[in-house]
């Protein structure tokens, strides 16, 4: 029996042995990719004098929609800091979700809303809409109150209502650079294909806000945050910028992203059964290009354009990553058809099957790695010394990947400025491994199970909210 065990365990960890070279080897080639693309990147923006669409008739109209359900902490300065964005002609768009808390008085209360009846073309059947507004002391600015249909429902709320040939998607507490959309408009200008973009999401803890901006850039002495601080830059200037060169990416942050109205209004705007619905629409855009015989890119831009606020609970942390993965579960389950098909390019046969094999099935691995390590090492049927090597190997490399992120982003954009604050963001990379990892694989299992159980729930989250806003 023993030898049975010994052998079975001997051909998981050389599976995951190979993943694991697998992995960390695609690990490289993205970065490799993304330091490439960051040296384009900057290159091409050197000279650009972004303040022209300022006073360009040519620059594309957008609409901001920002879904919010009680969100009464955030929205006021979140609201403010969109009626402040550098960009011509904004139409900013809020959408009540049937709110239980204070949200739709707060609003009517600092924006002087005033009840309009309007017509619209309701393209998209949505719950229903009780009441609209429209500020008196800023003209861009609707408010739409409607029964609670959840974020998918809302956005497409929005949409009906828009009259951007662009349209942001954003969620309510997320802080926009002041000239974020000027960034994020650029694939939109350099070619007529693009069907979506989006940028680098920063987390705001830590830092300091004021009149719905950044004042200061910092880094928590939170955990929990901290370590999100780092995850995020190496997905967004790793993964995400690595793929823009490589063949593009399937994934567009919920919390800010711009994509072209017509196209989500006739691919039917966002799908109300999903927790990942910002995902499902950009690789159903994605989908539907190609079967239309083009070639849509989802594009993405490295410049940090907008802040979100981190979870600082594991209990919460838990909730929303759980989430994530149910969601990307449900989505690439939908779209299964594209898996190595070659009518889909380098997204069927490149990208899709990364984000199956790397982003969907690593929790499993990793947890089938880790017992098989345990028992092995309990049993006597592994030597500890290949098991302390193996360990320190993928921390080591899984270490220096993160470094080089933290490298990445301090030769181009430079936002944390401290030495303080490096020193940080290098302790976190160096604590991330340990104890971090191993929770946020657990977390993933959760979502896992939860989706084989066809569940879609959200969860509760909580937020801290922003510095107090500053008067109108």
């Amino acid at each position: 029996m023993k030898e049975i065990i010994s052998a079975v365990i001997m051909r998981a960890e050389f599976v995951v042995l190979a993943y694991f070279v697998l992995v960390n080897g695609w690990y490289l080639v993205l970065l490799v990719s993304a330091f490439l693309e960051m040296r384009r990147h900057m290159a091409h923006i050197s000279g650009e004098s972004r303040w022209r669409l300022l006073s360009s008739a040519l620059s594309p109209t957008i609409s901001m929609l920002a879904p919010a359900y009680n969100e009464e902490a955030t929205v006021e300065v979140s609201v403010r800091a969109l009626l402040a964005l550098h960009y011509p002609g904004l139409e900013v768009i809020v959408i009540n979700d049937g709110s239980k808390d204070s949200t739709i008085d707060l609003l009517v209360d600092k924006f002087a809303l005033v009840p309009v009846r309007t017509a619209y073309d309701q393209r998209i059947k949505t719950k229903g809409v009780k009441s609209v507004f429209r500020s008196t002391t800023y003209a861009g600015l609707i408010v739409v109150d409607k029964e609670n249909g959840g974020k998918a429902d809302a956005l497409n709320v929005g949409l009906n209502f828009a009259n951007g040939s662009l349209v942001c998607a954003m969620d309510a507490d997320t802080l926009i650079e002041a000239d974020g959309l000027q960034r994020m408009v650029r694939p939109f200008l350099h070619s007529n294909n693009v069907l979506a973009a989006g940028g680098t999401i920063r987390i705001v803890n830590g830092s300091t806000v004021g009149a719905g901006r950044i004042t200061r850039t910092g880094v928590p002495s939170n955990l929990i945050a901290g370590f999100q601080i780092v995850e995020y830059l190496r997905a967004f200037l790793f993964g995400r910028l690595g793929w823009n060169r490589l063949g593009g990416n399937l994934i567009i942050s919920g919390a800010f992203g711009l994509f072209d109205r017509k196209a989500v209004l006739d691919a039917g705007g966002y799908l109300h059964d999903t927790v990942g619905e910002d995902m499902e629409l950009v690789l159903r855009l994605k989908r539907r290009s190609y079967d239309a015989g083009g070639k849509g890119v989802i594009a993405f831009v490295p410049d940090p354009v907008a802040w979100t606020e981190a979870p600082e609970s594991s209990r919460v942390l838990g909730r929303q990553r759980d989430r994530w993965q149910r969601g990307l579960a449900d989505v690439l389950w939908r779209h299964h058809g594209m898996f190595l098909n070659p009518k889909y390019g380098v997204t069927g046969m490149l990208v899709f099957p990364y984000y199956v094999l790397v982003e969907l099935l690593a929790p499993v691995i990793e947890a089938l790695g880790l017992v098989g390590l345990i028992v092995g090492l309990f049993f006597g049927m592994l030597d500890a010394r290949f098991a302390l090597l193996f360990y320190l190997s993928a921390y080591g490399l899984g270490t220096a990947l993160t470094a080089m992120t933290l490298v990445l982003e301090d030769i181009s954009f430079h936002r944390y400025e401290t030495l303080q604050d490096r020193l940080r963001l290098f302790l976190f990379a160096l604590g991330e491994n340990t104890g971090y990892r191993q929770m946020t694989v657990y977390w993933r299992l959760r979502g896992l199970w939860k989706f084989l159980r066809g569940r879609k729930d959200w969860g509760a989250m909580e937020r801290k909210g922003f510095a107090k806003a500053p008067p109108g």
